[in-house]
């Protein structure tokens, strides 16, 4: 069946104009301007005065299916990020057990057909269940279908383990995503180590334990030739690594999270686990950092690490909360608000992070707005202010800061492969 959405404001050559775009079999058939078809008159969608985007793309989310199901699952997770415009989605391997076989692996990706409202790729993990210095077969694991290989939530430890694992990854042709991370360097800290936790009391984590690890890993990533990608990059410090390990040709890539490009610890004001997360938010430089990097291409993608928990849990002290937030339903709105209308990042660059990028970087079928695509697009109003509610999530996960948030941006329609995903009459 053909649909046919009328009167959109689409990007073209980074300026918005008003475009129809015909659908059919699950692919965008025809783009431009005043399209005729023949269309059902229940299949013509009018866009009127909504801005109409490639479906998003987010390489790094945490959906907790298999093992802790209390916190989220793979329907209530993509459901989730459908809702924020996401279309295509890259689910981190920390669920229990972990994806470090291929019958896991097969396992997982059944799953994730079985409950999945959006497209899905599945990274395997790089070590025996995402700890010590056993290598997962990683041959095996691409044959059954992992996307890339990643131990997030740990950063391997041993130069000689990663350095191993990037050497067979390379041969492979497979990515290394890396949660960058030395643990003898984080003191059992909750937030960043700085004027902020001296001040409240709280123990900290200085941003060396990222950059040390990111500094080890660009050194055997050049040894070895691999695609190697650090997860949410959150100091000046590793921005600067990363900008010269790119300017020596090393092929490494990165991505930067929305709460470390919205906030930082001076946001930090008391004991407050929705505002611990795993790097910890950083200086005021460091957010200013990111923001550059960015700008000038050494940051390359935005990538939520969306990290639901329960609600008990985070209605603990920061000593004893788990790391992390939920992004995936207030990503886009934040972003455009703080950023795009103030001016300070064009629309056409926010949607390039987040959507046309991402799938570059990772040969994704995703992420445009072009004849034989996949019909994968996400609708917005950009225009009429709404304010963040944790009522109107789909996440099982409420842990964010920005809930009570007035912003504009928010998520109309989500369509994957032609067919509305979100909203839907019946999510339960």
């Amino acid at each position: 069946m053909k649909r046919l959405i009328k009167n959109g404001q689409c990007l073209v050559d980074g300026h918005l104009q008003v475009q129809d775009i015909l659908i059919a079999d699950g692919k965008i058939e025809k783009f431009g301007q005043h399209l005729a078809a023949n269309v059902p008159v229940g299949q013509i969608i009018d866009a009127q005065g909504l801005f109409v985007s490639p479906g998003l793309v987010d390489l790094h989310v945490h959906l907790r299916e298999p093992g802790q199901t209390d916190k989220e699952t793979v329907k209530t997770g993509s459901l989730a990020a459908a809702h924020g415009g996401y279309t295509t989605i890259a689910a981190m391997p920390n669920v229990i057990p972990a994806p470090d076989t291929p019958k896991r692996m097969q396992d997982m990706l059944a799953l994730n057909q079985r409950d999945g409202a959006v497209h899905m790729v599945q990274y395997a993990t790089i070590t025996t269940d995402r700890g010590g210095d056993e290598l997962v077969d990683m041959a095996g694991l691409k044959a059954a279908g992992a996307f890339a290989f990643s131990n997030d939530g740990n950063g391997v430890q041993t130069a000689c383990t990663m350095y191993q694992g990037m050497k067979q990854a390379a041969a492979l042709n497979m990515a290394v995503v890396a949660h960058a991370e030395d643990d003898s360097l984080t003191y059992g800290g909750v937030m960043h180590e700085g004027g902020v936790s001296k001040r409240l009391g709280l123990p900290g984590i200085p941003s060396v334990s990222e950059t040390a690890q990111v500094a080890r890993d660009v050194a055997l990533a050049a040894a070895t030739g691999v695609h190697y990608h650090v997860c949410h990059v959150s100091s000046a410090a590793t921005v600067q690594v990363i900008r010269a390990a790119k300017a020596a040709g090393v092929n490494v890539t990165c991505e930067v999270s929305p709460h470390h490009l919205l906030l930082s610890d001076e946001t930090i004001t008391s004991d407050n686990a929705m505002l611990k997360m795993n790097p910890p938010l950083g200086s005021e430089r460091d957010r200013q950092a990111l923001i550059a990097g960015l700008l000038d291409g050494t940051i390359d993608v935005i990538a939520t690490d969306h990290a639901p928990h329960t609600d008990a849990e985070k209605a603990q002290s920061m000593l004893k909360a788990p790391f992390g937030i939920t992004g995936s339903e207030t990503a886009f709105a934040m972003l455009y608000t703080r950023f795009v209308k103030t001016g300070l990042f064009s629309l056409a660059q926010l949607i390039n992070w987040m959507a046309v990028q991402p799938a570059v970087l990772f040969g994704l079928n995703a992420g445009q707005l072009t004849e034989g695509a996949p019909a994968d697009l996400a609708l917005f109003d950009l225009t009429t202010p709404f304010t963040i509610n944790a009522n109107d999530f789909l996440s099982k996960g409420h842990n964010s800061p920005f809930i009570g948030e007035q912003v504009l941006g928010k998520t109309v329609r989500t369509i994957v492969s032609g067919q509305d995903v979100y909203p839907l009459r019946d999510i339960n």
